[in-house]
């Protein structure tokens, strides 16, 4: 059993899969011999050489232009987005080829595409470099969504989304870089859409995304001092979702909250609350509430940031105050 940080087992994965299969690349800006802007590529050139591994012009366009053209010639390709908020620059790539292609080729084409890239904030990027976008892809149909939380599941889910025969794209958490974990040795395979229940309660449903899943778990330990016990979901994969470990949870403690980094307008908590409502209003036992980052660009500043995202006090006392009240917070 190997310790590795989230960024080692992001290389960890992508070469994991490229021993198994000799016809994937990777792609992107300064990959190869820098080994990424984040240190998630490091080992991969010297390992696979530069027709695998390949550096690419500073152009998003032309990253997934050219991962796009090899992946419908049946080429599995991982194309790396430095930064989750330049996919703004080349969404049209995104949103209307990659996406529509299998459907408006009636299935004659697929995409063996993982587009990755580093999301969120936490580390002082400013609005521009520190945007959590993972709901931009969310909405897109065509698109899977992946975002772990763990270095096994960066390795895991990587696996599964590399052999998948859609476009996923994998949001990589900056913040989690340097988080440490053991992963087990040998292959490591996930299934794309499941969540995993971290903790089990009995009080309340809580789910999470990517560096909300420890802050959530720390806000739960200090909820079960109080007498509160938390389930805590971590969705890990948006599209697909496993609505059905959440319903279930919410069956069993009828109370329902989402800790996300996305901006409150449009957040996937919203999709989540929307869900529960729709197919668990019954078994509710009050309203569901999101835990979210205000509807502002994330500030730079180190104590604004700070006080924009999720905080495990803010998660602890939204709780508290939602079930001490029998309501809403």
């Amino acid at each position: 059993m190997a310790e590795l940080t989230y960024r080692e087992a992001v290389a960890y994965g992508i070469a994991q899969e490229m021993r198994r299969d000799s016809s994937l690349v990777i792609l992107g800006e300064d990959i190869a011999a820098a080994g990424g802007v984040f240190k998630t590529t490091v080992g991969l050139l010297d390992e696979f050489g530069p027709d695998r591994v390949r550096d690419t012009p500073i152009s998003e366009q032309a990253i997934l232009g050219a991962a796009m053209g090899a992946a419908m010639t049946g080429v599995p390709v991982i194309a790396e987005i430095m930064f989750s908020d330049f996919l703004a620059v080349c969404w049209d790539i995104v949103a209307n080829e990659i996406a529509k292609s299998r459907y408006m080729t009636n299935g004659q084409v697929s995409f063996p595409l993982v587009i990755r890239t580093a999301n969120g904030g936490g580390v002082r990027f400013g609005a521009q470099h520190s945007q959590s976008v993972e709901n931009w892809a969310m909405m897109i149909p065509g698109l899977k969504v992946v975002a772990p939380s763990t270095p096994e599941d960066v390795v895991g889910l990587m696996a599964a989304s590399i052999r998948d025969p859609d476009p996923v794209v994998f949001f990589e958490h900056k913040a989690l870089m340097g988080t440490k974990a053991e992963i087990p040795d040998g292959e490591i395979v996930a299934e794309l859409g499941t969540a995993k229940v971290l903790r089990e309660g009995t009080d309340v449903t809580i789910a999470a995304l990517a560096s909300m899943v420890p802050r959530t778990l720390d806000a739960a330990e200090r909820l079960q001092q109080d007498g509160i016990s938390a389930d805590v979901i971590d969705v890990r994969t948006l599209v697909p979702l496993d609505t059905r470990t959440l319903l279930s949870s919410v069956e069993k403690t009828g109370r329902f909250f989402t800790v996300e980094e996305n901006p409150r307008l449009c957040g996937w908590g919203a999709e989540l609350v929307s869900i529960v409502a729709e197919e668990g209003f019954w078994n509710l036992d009050g309203p569901s509430i999101r835990i979210t980052t205000p509807h502002i660009p994330l500030p730079a500043a180190a104590s604004l940031e700070d006080l924009a995202l999720p905080s495990v006090d803010r998660i602890y006392e939204t709780v508290c105050k939602s079930v001490e009240s029998g309501g809403g917070a």
